[in-house]
Parts: structure tokens; sequence; C-alpha cells
């Protein structure tokens, strides 16, 4: 694990930056770039693991199970994107110690309701404030460990506009988030004025969705701006699925990949990515262990 916990990095003045992951290979290789930080984006897990939108059909043991084996793989902090909790205060609670136990660091929680949606989707519910606040104090008072972090996500922008956005964060921090996020703002004004109503005494996190609703600014900005912790949640799954999707049509058309390899890792440099020498050489240091040897 990382020498500080997430809560300390986020009382750096730099903003942190966390790419979407969605299993342990893309956890190693964004490790391997060089991230602190990697979110576990329930929509990147529904759309490579279901192969079908983002609109709440990724169960809880699903999304455990991601993590527990992103965890195995990696050791960067991993912000775990929770959805609505699986249900109400009780699911919660359960929530948060199962994802805990796997290796989250940070949990996130919504206040859609069912069926939620992406929240760069149309049409979505919420529930009432004080119900989420509710599970937001359900939330802080499972996890085992205080460096556990609890991010309360408001997606009313788009259902009852800005104001009641920044109404609800600021319940939402009352019942004890740790860190607090209005999904979707509209315009890079309406970015800033997130930061100007809610303020800076508790981590602040902004989402960059290629194609959504939110235009997208780079990290710096977002930091001049007041902001924490951005997360790219499902650009590794649009890079991926274009990459996929040339790389098919290629070998149907040529029936060969000779034509794709300068964009591929070939047999041997896969390998060296994933550990596979290491590994094997680990494995034959236990096969020829003898008492003794150290």
């Amino acid at each position: 694990m990382p020498n500080e916990s997430l809560r300390a990095r986020l009382s750096r003045p730099s903003i942190l930056v966390a790419p979407g992951v969605y299993d342990p290979l893309t956890a190693l290789i964004a490790e391997l770039a060089g991230f602190e930080a990697l979110y576990v984006s329930g929509a990147a897990i529904a759309y490579t693991r279901l192969g079908r939108p983002d609109i709440g059909l990724v169960s809880m043991s699903e999304a455990i199970e991601t993590v527990g084996l992103i965890r195995d793989r990696v050791s960067a902090h991993l912000v775990v994107d929770a959805d609505t909790g699986y249900g109400n205060a009780l699911n919660v609670e359960r929530t948060v110690r199962l994802l805990e136990r796997a290796g989250a660091n940070g949990i996130q929680l919504e206040d859609q309701d069912f069926p939620k949606r992406c929240g760069h989707l149309d049409d979505k519910s919420l529930i009432p404030a004080l119900e989420m606040a509710g599970k937001i104090k359900a939330a802080v008072d499972s996890r085992r460990s205080r460096d556990t972090l609890i991010i309360a996500r408001t997606d009313a922008v788009a259902v009852e506009g800005f104001d009641s956005a920044i109404e609800r964060v600021g319940i939402y921090r009352e019942a004890g988030a740790d860190m607090l996020f209005v999904e979707a703002p509209r315009a890079s004004g309406e970015l800033k004025r997130v930061v100007e109503r809610v303020g800076t005494t508790q981590p602040l996190m902004a989402n960059m969705v290629e194609g959504g609703k939110t235009p997208i600014l780079p990290a710096s900005e977002l930091e001049a701006l007041g902001f924490s912790f951005v997360i790219f949640p499902g650009g590794i799954v649009r890079a991926l699925a274009k990459a996929a999707h040339d790389f098919y049509v290629t070998l149907k058309a040529e029936g060969t990949t000779d034509a794709f390899r300068p964009r591929m890792y070939d047999f041997n440099a896969l390998n060296e990515l994933i550990g596979t020498p290491e590994t094997l050489e680990r494995g034959q240091w236990y096969a020829d262990y003898k008492p003794g040897r150290n």
C-alpha cells in the first residue's frame, strides 16, 4: 500500500487524479504508469463484465469480487463506485463492510433511486435527501477504519437543479461524508460555482466523462478551481472498445493481425508487462526449496 493514507494524500494541495479501471490488468497498467489512486468504475464493470449499459445491473457481489481481484494485484489506493449501496441503509452497512474488507480505500455512494442510471444519462430519479443522509451515516458507522473514506455523490443537478444539489451535499456533509461529489455540472462555470458554494473544507470530487454533460477540463484547471480529486472513470473502456473494434474489423477483413501489430503488445512484451518471468522464477524457487534455504 502507499506510505500515506488516502485521507492524508487528499489533504495535500495538489489534485489527485484517478483513472478508471475495471479489472486487475487495467489496474496494473495504470499503477505502472504512476497513478497513486485508481477508480473502480461501476459503469466500466457493467460495460466489460456484462456488456451492458450502466443502469444498475451490476450486483454487490460482482463489485466486491472485482475489487478483491484488483486489490490482489495492485497496492494503489482504490476508490470504489458502490452505486446506491445496493439498497437501503442496512444494505449500505453490509456493502461498506465487504468492500472495505476487499481492499477499498474510498467508497462512493449516490442518492439516486432504483433503478439507477449513469450520472450522464437522462431521466434519473432521486431518493429524499434525509434518506440519503441516513445511508451516509450508516456507511460512516460501518467502516472499520477512519482511513476508509465515504464519498457522497448527488445527482440532483439534472433532477432538481443546481441549488438543490448544493443543499443536498451540505446535508450529506453533516451526516459524516468525507468527500463531496456533485455529479454532472453542465458547464465550467457550474464547476466553479460548486467550489464557491460548497467550500473546500472537505475534498471535492470532479468527474470527467468523454462525451458526457460536464466539459472536460485538465486536472491542473480543476486544481486551480479548488477540486482535490478527479476521476476519468470510463475513458479506458472507450479507448479499448475502439481499439478492439478496429482490431476485429482488421482481422475479419485481412485474415491476419499483421496490420495491427504496431498497435499491440506481442506475446513476449505482454508477459514482461504482467511479470511472467518473475512469477515463474519464484515458482521454481519454491519447487527447489530445501529446509534451511532462505
